[in-house]
C-alpha cells in the first residue's frame, strides 16, 4: 500500500521525528512525537506501536533516515515525508 493510501485509510502510526519545539510549533494531529536522536533509545516503543509507521519531518531528510534506520531494526515503516504533507493527506476524505 503507498504511503498516500496508508494515510488517508487511517493505516498504522504517523511518528513525526522532528525535535519538540518543532513539533510544539505545529503537527499532524495524532501523531507521536520522537526526535531522530531519540528513535535508538525507543526501539521497544516504536516496535509496540501499530504498524506500519509513518515517519514524518519538515522536509523528509530526518524521517528518510529514521525510515533507513528502523527498517533494519525489522521495523516496517514508509517515510512520509514532510510533515505538512502527511497533515494535509490526513485532512483529506478516504
Amino acid at each position: 500500500m503507498k504511503t498516500e493510501e496508508l494515510i488517508k485509510n487511517k493505516k498504522g502510526t504517523i511518528v513525526d521525528v522532528r525535535t519538540p519545539a518543532e513539533y510544539r510549533g505545529g503537527s499532524v494531529v495524532g501523531a507521536v512525537n520522537i526526535p531522530l536522536n531519540e528513535i535508538p533509545l525507543r526501539l521497544d516503543e516504536l516496535k509496540d506501536l501499530e504498524s506500519p509507521l509513518i515517519l514524518c519531518c519538515a522536509s523528509g531528510n530526518r524521517s528518510g533516515q529514521a525510515t533507513n534506520y528502523l527498517s533494519r531494526e525489522g521495523v516496517e515503516c514508509v517515510n512520509g515525508g514532510s510533515w505538512l504533507e502527511v497533515n494535509n493527506l490526513t485532512s483529506q476524505e478516504a
